[in-house]
């Protein structure tokens, strides 16, 4: 039985992340450029585990930083999140042009 080669978890990875970044680059909402944000740490995510088993030296590196980043980026969400929300409240927008001021 054959297992799935390398140049599939990258081609994942890759559309994975042109999608993310196609969304961060040209949406306007915000919660759409933080899923966008998302995916891009996913493809990463897929890179580090696919090159942790198929790399030279097939170690557990690689899905170790992968649990590291996975924690980070639910950190980012939740404080991105949160401050969506405080933005939010005061300026009854999610749309990332009218955040351009600090001014309330």
């Amino acid at each position: 039985m054959t297992g799935v080669p390398v140049s599939a978890y990258l081609a994942l990875a890759l559309i994975l992340f042109c999608i993310g970044l196609y969304g961060a680059l040209t949406k306007r909402n915000t919660v759409i450029v933080l899923i966008s944000i998302e995916l891009m740490l996913n493809a990463v995510n897929i890179n580090l585990v696919a090159f942790s088993k198929y790399g030279m030296v097939p170690s557990i590196t690689g899905q170790v930083f992968a649990l590291f980043a996975i924690a980070v980026a639910a950190a980012e969400a939740a404080v991105g999140l949160a401050i969506l929300i405080s933005l939010y409240r005061s300026r009854r927008t999610v749309n990332i042009d009218e955040m351009d001021t600090m001014k309330h």
